[in-house]
């Protein structure tokens, strides 16, 4: 009786994790509160299929700490309370230059709004075939979702834009509600752009048409509603930014000795975001610390 109870036992918990198996393998709904605990997941993709991953210990930020993009975090934040509250809202493509803060703008909306009901999560560029799947488990969630693509680019015959160009507008199925995509990127359009693409024409009427290659780029970045550029910072505004790291790291340093060097490191780097200021003051800091800390016996 007792090794019946025990296959019993056994058996139960074989169905258990393939009833699991299946529902990963199908992309199915989350069980009810399973978004509670966390504020950011990832897609984890496994052929065909896939399902959602908490990540337990998220990289936050705080958009205080944001410096020289002012307007377009301002614009971001609104969209994102207008959201949160349940009002219209758009999809956001944050573009422009590199180390300017456009992902770390996105992390900070869950520093600002996670206690509200906002969740991310993070989908790569190769799993965008995927998104039908992800906003059908999302749809009807008791939570505001962000999906979130970083620093996305298409080149030419890669798959995934059609599938996101469908998500964003375009499908019979109208989004969920309680779902926004948020997209950064080094490309205001997200594919590559050539002359030759341009291929301009006049049709009958003598009208000027632009080729079908740059109507299929724009139209991508069009069925964003927001786009925000994030543009590279002149150098007063990148030793700002120094200045706030430095304070966030808790440094004390001759503030012109500080921006000498920081000068110095910007040029060496061909760079001046805030990617390059950050970069600077960790090892200023870093430097610094193991200096008086003296030699290890």
């Amino acid at each position: 009786m007792a090794r019946l109870r025990e296959l019993s036992a056994r058996l139960g918990r074989v169905l258990e994790l393939a009833e699991e198996l299946l529902r990963r393998r199908l992309g199915a709904s989350p069980e009810p509160g399973f978004f509670t605990d966390h504020l950011a997941f990832r897609w984890e993709a496994s052929g065909e299929g896939g399902w959602l991953l908490p990540v337990s210990d998220p990289q936050l930020f705080e958009l205080e700490d944001l410096v020289g993009v002012d307007a377009g975090v301002e614009k971001l934040v609104r969209n994102t309370e207008q959201f949160v509250r349940g009002l219209p809202s758009n999809h956001v493509l944050l573009f422009g230059e590199r180390g300017t803060g456009k992902s770390s703008a996105v992390r900070g909306l869950l520093s600002r709004f996670g206690d509200r009901g906002l969740r991310v999560i993070e989908v790569h560029k190769e799993d965008l075939m995927h998104l039908p799947r992800i906003l059908a488990a999302l749809r009807g969630a008791p939570h505001r979702f962000l999906i979130f693509c970083d620093d996305l680019s298409f080149d030419a015959g890669e798959r995934g834009h059609r599938e996101l160009k469908a998500a964003l507008e375009g499908s019979f199925e109208a989004p969920a509600d309680n779902v926004r995509v948020v997209v950064t990127s080094n490309r205001r359009h997200l594919l590559p752009e050539s002359l030759a693409d341009a291929d301009p024409r006049l049709d009958e009427h003598g009208d000027l048409h632009l080729g079908e290659v740059v109507e299929e780029k724009m139209a991508l970045s069009d069925r964003f509603g927001l786009l925000i550029g994030f543009y590279a910072f002149d150098q007063d505004t990148y030793l700002r930014i120094v200045d706030r790291w430095a304070e966030l790291r808790g440094l004390d340093a001759p503030r012109d000795q500080l921006h000498r060097e920081a000068l110095t490191w910007s040029v060496r780097r061909a760079s001046r975001s805030g990617r390059t200021a950050r970069q600077f003051v960790d090892d200023y800091t870093g430097r610094s610390r193991l200096d008086d800390s003296g030699p290890r016996s």
